[in-house]
């Protein structure tokens, strides 16, 4: 059985999201699978912003709702980021037929809205759920991290990340 470890975190600004993927991506190398999910507006694209700039890509990032999946490719030789919207995307199978796992072993895959779907891309995978207080003008999200794996179990366990 994979192993799991969870840590709740608290993000006031979309900024500070960005900085939590900032310091998620400088955590992740190819293989990983980030799995975002939350209500419309809760920040997963804000988060992948981030991710992309912890990996050292430098450029921009917007959702690929349209395009379903967009490459961006890392400048020198670290991990491409695939960022994957599965808003559109009906099952499992449908997500198969990206081949996603094609691009596995040099690039992290996130994946918005792919709770359900992404999990069995990889045994090294993050789980990110982003919470947003419904009807309010406040920017707080909690996200929850639960890492899969001896990778993210010991990532998020190291009692560096903030409560």
């Amino acid at each position: 059985m994979t192993e799991t470890f969870s840590r709740q975190v608290t993000v006031a600004t979309a900024d500070s999201m960005r900085d939590l993927g900032a310091r998620l991506g400088r955590t992740c190398r190819g293989g990983d699978v980030v799995v975002l999910s939350g209500e419309l507006g809760a920040g997963k694209t804000t988060l992948a912003q981030g991710l992309a700039r912890g990996l050292g890509i430098d450029e921009a990032v917007t959702s690929p709702t349209f395009v379903i999946a967009r490459i961006h490719v890392h400048p020198s030789n670290g991990p491409d980021l695939v960022h994957v919207d599965a808003y559109r995307v009906g099952s499992a199978v449908e997500l198969d037929d990206l081949d996603l796992d094609t691009d596995l072993d040099t690039s992290v895959v996130v994946v918005e809205w792919g709770s359900g779907l992404a999990e069995r891309l990889s045994t090294s995978r993050l789980d990110v759920e982003i919470l947003r207080p419904l009807g309010e003008e406040d920017e707080t999200r909690t996200v929850t991290l639960t890492g899969h794996g001896d990778h993210w179990t010991d990532a998020l366990a190291d009692g560096a990340w903030p409560e």
